[in-house]
């Protein structure tokens, strides 16, 4: 068997019985000079499009077939992956569900049926221009972890993405329970490019959540360049746990199925200025341990520099749950924090053990710094349904 391409816009292979007699043209391949209409050396012409060497990555595979039928149509690339298909009706034509990716050889294997029942299989291959720039992504929570309720699936780019629809459009989020949800667009507090995906509501305990982002030779845009390769992960809910901070009675309440755990006293962020609290719906990030504690980076200058026990980061901006055995005479009394939300030793290790990351506190107080923005942290829960939804780049 032998075949041969047409550097056109498409790679074409005439079938003979037994050997393909084959002669190039503009746009085609002609048939044998021997075969005649209706007969049975009458051959099948099969496209491949994209077609050659530096072919255009972006595209899905077209596979065509004309004097006969499509019986199967296998594109795979040298790692082994396979870019599936389907056959349009009356199987003359067959087209990749995915695209293309830049820098990539794929081999095309093409049977075919003649008219006249007779079995061909020809194979062919194209190699697409390497991608100029590479889009990358991080994503949280972390695959095969338990989380709170209130976290959302959250995907950070390192370039900008300006083809937002074409990017959501790969994004396959499967929950165990059919949750309502919807991917919204936000800046994140690094400046960069981010998606989240919350659900309507809070998540129901026990939900097992999926993302594939299939997202391998899809164009984010030209300052933000190519995907290539897919990702995925996915996570657990846990108990619904939802922490509730009163900063006017200077009380924080951890509840769990609904029924009250505990009520810790707190100190929060010192009213009239800068060191006053945020206010809203934030996510627990992190917890992590003791660390370090420097003014100088949330912009307050020297007001402090120490180690802080039992630290639980809700916001990029630096607002956190800790250990703040300094203020003991403070709390439930007043707020005399830098922002944050500090409690006794002792509350602060009970808690800490208590709460996992995703779970919510719902802050409120009369004198706070506004509300937490969507990209500080996970603040996608200060949006009602309707405004999250609308930053969907599908449904906005």
């Amino acid at each position: 068997m032998s075949h041969i391409r047409a550097r056109s816009a498409a790679v074409a292979v005439v079938l003979g019985a037994a050997l393909c007699a084959c002669s190039a043209g503009a746009g085609g391949v002609s048939p044998p000079a021997d075969a005649k209409p209706g007969g049975r050396d009458r051959p099948v012409t099969v496209t491949v499009t994209p077609d050659g060497e530096g072919a255009a990555a972006g595209k899905p595979v077209v596979v065509g077939a004309e004097g006969g039928t499509l019986s199967s149509v296998t594109v795979t690339d040298a790692a082994g992956g396979r870019l599936t298909g389907r056959k349009a009706a009356g199987k003359a034509s067959w087209t990749s569900d995915r695209k293309a990716a830049p820098g990539t050889t794929y081999t095309v294997e093409v049977r075919t049926r003649t008219r006249d029942g007779r079995k061909v299989t020809t194979r062919t291959s194209f190699t697409t221009a390497a991608a100029d720039r590479v889009n990358k992504l991080s994503l949280a929570p972390g695959k095969n972890t338990t989380v709170g309720v209130g976290q959302p699936l959250s995907v950070v780019f390192d370039h900008p993405v300006a083809r937002k629809a074409d990017v959501e459009k790969q994004l396959e989020v499967t929950t165990s329970n059919g949750t309502e949800g919807s991917w919204g667009w936000v800046r994140d507090h690094s400046g960069k490019d981010r998606v989240d995906w919350r659900p309507r509501e809070y998540w129901k305990a026990g939900t097992e959540v999926t993302l594939d982002a299939r997202l391998k030779g899809t164009d984010s845009g030209r300052a933000g360049g190519w995907f290539v390769r897919d990702y995925r992960t996915g996570f657990t809910v846990g108990a619904r746990q939802v922490v509730r901070v009163d900063l006017d009675r200077k009380r924080l309440t951890l509840e769990r199925n609904g029924k009250k755990v505990r009520e810790i006293l707190v100190s929060g962020g010192t009213p009239g200025g800068d060191k006053r609290s945020w206010k809203g719906t934030a996510v627990l990030m992190a917890k992590e341990g003791t660390i370090n504690m420097n003014s100088e980076t949330v912009g307050l200058g020297d007001a402090y520099d120490k180690m802080v026990d039992h630290s639980m980061r809700l916001t990029w901006s630096g607002m956190y749950a800790h250990a703040a055995p300094w203020n003991a005479a403070h709390f439930g009394r007043a707020n005399k924090s830098s922002g944050c939300i500090g409690m006794s030793d002792s509350d602060a290790a009970y808690f800490y053990g208590q709460v996992r990351v995703g779970d919510p506190f719902e802050i409120k107080g009369a004198d706070t710094k506004g509300t937490i923005a969507e990209g500080n942290g996970y603040g996608a829960w200060n949006l009602s349904w309707e405004r999250w939804r609308a930053r969907s780049a599908l449904h906005g």
